[in-house]
């Protein structure tokens, strides 16, 4: 199985670290970020990776030369001229992908001991288009799932905007984990162009295709997004 890793994002949350660096390059116990993802992917056996770069995507590039990959095989799926966002980049970095079953793709700045090879698994069994780790935790934004967890909706916690793909009486909601495991066929449903988020593609294919949340409450997880949240992972992971 091959996986992505999403590091082209600009990083604002995270300044002044990245005035100058990737987020991917911030460090949590001396290991950057983009490190710490690439050995949780190997302990699910992944070892074939394309990460997405933009930002200072020269000390990106440098590092995983210097460090051979840390044993895995990067490949670069190059941003320099325009951030793509999730679903953009994504797409670019269809090929790489085209003869896989299902692949994994995930947020560079996600630390987590969610049991990858388990959900693994569970989207096998399931044969979704795309399985989506979610918690019940505070967030900004919120996906809607029904009782078999198919995806329902989408919602802004803070002002209320809502968009829906499945209309359901009753619906529950929890926080992205920002992984995912995807179904080869997924690539060939994707009809956004440009710069999109992947959130948008899910919603879309929601209401005709399955869509399911895998629900991992309990986990360790941290969005290492702010200067403060690293000291927090340090403690963590």
């Amino acid at each position: 199985m091959k996986a992505m890793i999403f590091a082209a994002g600009l990083g604002s949350r995270l300044k002044p670290f990245t005035d100058h660096h990737p987020k991917a390059l911030a460090l949590v116990n001396g290991k950057t970020l983009l490190e710490h993802n690439i050995r949780y992917l190997q302990q699910s056996g992944i070892y074939d990776v394309v990460v997405n770069v933009h930002h200072f995507a020269d000390q990106i590039e440098n590092i995983l030369v210097q460090n051979k990959g840390w044993g895995s095989n990067v490949i670069i799926s190059d941003e320099s001229n325009e951030v793509l966002e999730t679903g953009g980049g994504l797409k670019k970095a269809t090929p790489y992908f085209e003869h896989e079953a299902a692949f994994v793709v995930m947020n560079v700045d996600i630390l987590t001991n969610l049991d990858l090879a388990k959900m693994i698994a569970a989207q096998q069994q399931k044969n979704s288009l795309a399985m989506l780790a979610v918690m019940d935790r505070n967030s900004s934004r919120a996906l809607l799932f029904d009782q078999n967890m198919q995806l329902c909706a989408w919602r802004n916690n803070s002002n209320g905007d809502m968009r829906i793909a499945r209309q359901e009486l009753h619906t529950t909601a929890f926080a992205f984990s920002g992984i995912q495991i995807l179904s080869g066929r997924f690539l060939s449903k994707i009809t956004e162009e440009g710069k999109f988020s992947i959130i948008d593609t899910y919603l879309r294919l929601a209401a005709t295709e399955t869509i399911t949340g895998y629900n991992h409450s309990g986990d360790t997880l941290i969005d290492v997004g702010k200067p403060e949240s690293l000291a927090q992972a340090a403690n963590l992971f």
